[in-house]
This record gives structure tokens, sequence and C-alpha cells, in this order.
């Protein structure tokens, strides 16, 4: 801010010194055309002069002026760039510095839960069905760890030019059914499922398993347990459009445009409850853009957020 401020006053500075030199010159021309010409024995000869110093002492000032403009142009250009930067690079910083923060907390709390299960397996004799029980809970701990290492990984390769996905014709609607039979197994929400047709696309399956799981996912951490999650894949013309709506807090308009970036949360880490690490709905945006398809975040009624991707039938 002081290096602006302080190219801004040498402008105006410049401008002013420019502007008495001018002065100067002018006035130095006129005695110079009164000493040679007498205004009154040849009033049109001085009169011819004096317009002439004149036109020159304003194309002067307009060359001033422009020259000062264009600077200054060019200095609120500089200075809006390098605001711009730096705005954007304290941002990815502070969205870094949360990501951080979360992804520890999501590394930590599977590896103590696992921990926890296998020193109580080690240390106590169990029954056959607490054994299971506890084993169940690690196996679902590990699955949650290789699943945010897979978002890690994936996400740095979809940054990648060299990255290439399947290009098959694959059924969107056995993907979609087949992820939510895992989240009814696991989760206390209901799920209302409104498929009335199989939809072919063409992408890559694995990728779209991880769209659909990251959806699902998505609307179970952020509605209240026992909430309803509906899910619905209909087709418009010659595409196909898969809704997952929830009935949680729902998202501020001002968020709506920033959820698919990397990083991105809503809300301070310090205070947010839902865990996650701001890779989720990028990931699922990026695999989305890669397939031609859009995808976009509305309001739901009575409240809750509406997930909606439309994809091209194959």
């Amino acid at each position: 801010m002081f290096i602006f401020l302080y190219t801004v006053a040498a402008l105006l500075f410049w401008g002013h010194s420019l502007n008495v030199q001018s002065q100067v010159i002018y006035d130095h021309e006129r005695r110079e055309l009164r000493s040679t010409i007498d205004s009154v024995v040849n009033p049109v000869p001085y009169k011819m002069g004096e317009t002439a110093i004149l036109e020159r002492f304003n194309s002067r000032s307009r060359q001033y002026l422009g020259e000062g403009i264009t600077f200054l142009a060019i200095i609120l250009i500089g200075a809006g760039i390098v605001y711009t930067a730096l705005r954007r690079t304290q941002l990815l910083s502070k969205q870094q510095h949360n990501f951080m923060l979360s992804i520890t907390h999501e590394l930590k709390s599977p590896i103590a839960a696992i921990k926890l299960n296998l020193e109580t397996i080690n240390k106590r004799k169990l029954s056959e069905e607490q054994l299971r029980t506890l084993l169940g809970r690690s196996v679902k701990e590990t699955n949650r760890l290789n699943d945010l290492c897979n978002n890690l990984l994936l996400a740095s390769q979809l940054e990648s030019s060299q990255f290439k996905s399947a290009s098959d014709r694959i059924n969107l609607t056995g993907i979609v059914k087949e992820e939510l039979e895992q989240y009814i197994d696991r989760n206390t929400h209901s799920f209302l499922l409104d498929i009335k047709q199989d939809s072919f696309i063409v992408g890559d399956r694995i990728l779209w398993k991880l769209v659909v799981s990251n959806l699902i996912e998505n609307a179970c951490k952020y509605s209240e347990p026992d909430s309803l999650i509906t899910v619905r894949l209909n087709r418009t013309d010659d595409q196909w459009v898969l809704q997952v709506a929830d009935r949680g807090a729902g998202i501020k308009d001002e968020e709506k445009s920033k959820i698919f970036q990397k990083f991105y949360r809503v809300g301070s880490e310090e205070s947010r409850i839902a865990k996650g690490t701001g890779l989720g709905l990028y990931i699922i945006a990026q695999i989305v853009d890669r397939h031609k398809g859009n995808i976009v975040v509305r309001d739901n009624e009575p409240v809750g957020s509406i997930f909606e991707i439309t994809i091209n039938a194959a």
C-alpha cells in the first residue's frame, strides 16, 4: 500500500512539475514574441504568433494529461493484479491451513479407533459376537482411511494432463443402486430411491462410483440422523439428471459457487462439526466436467440442498 501511494504521489508531483515547466516556456515565448514583433505595428503577425504559442501550450497540457492518465491506469491495473494475487494467495493459504487441520483429524480418528479395537481384542477375552463387532468396526474405519487416501490421490491425478479416464458404456442406474445399498446398511437415514429405468452413459465406472458415493456421503454428513435423503435419476431429452436431495441446513447463496473449489469448506474449521477435507465436491465437479456434464446445487424444500448432475445419455 505504501509503495502504491508513493508511486501515485510521485506521478502527481511529476505532472505538476511538467505543468509548471510548460507555464515557464509559455511565459518565455510570449516575452520573446513581444520583443520581436510590435503588436501595434504588426497586429496580424503578433496575433498569429500568440495563437501558435497558446496552441503549443495547450498541446503540451494535453500530452501531459494523456501520459499521466495512461501511467495512472497502468499503476491501478498493476495494483489490482497484485492485490488479486495476494488475496488469492491468502485465501489459498487459509484453505490449505483448514485442510491440514481437517486431514489431521480425518487421519487420526480412524487410526485411534482401529488401535483401540485392536488393543481391546489383545487385552481382553471377548465373545465371538464382541470380536466380530470390533473387527467390523475396524474394517469400517480401514475403509474410511482407504477412501480418504483414494480421494487425496485422485485429486492430485485429476489436475494432471496425463490422467486418462476410461470411456465405456456404463449403467449409471446400477452404480447408484450399488452405492446406495452400502449407505443403507451403515446409516440411520431414510432413503428414497426414484429410478424408473436403466440409464446408460459413456464414462469411467470407477470415477462415477466415486461421484455417487461422495454425493450420498455428503448428504448423510450434513443432514440429521433419521432424516430423509432422496436419490432421483430421470431422463430429460437426451440427458440423464441425477439428483441427491437432503434435509440438512442448506447452503447459503454466496457459498454455492465456492463449494466445488479445492479445499473449500463452509464455516470455520475450529467450530465445524461435520467431518471432511474439502476434496469431495471438488473431485465430483472435476469428474463431471471431464465427462462433459454439469453439476449445480439448489435449495431443497422446505429445507436442505439438492445436488443435481446432468450428463449426456449414451
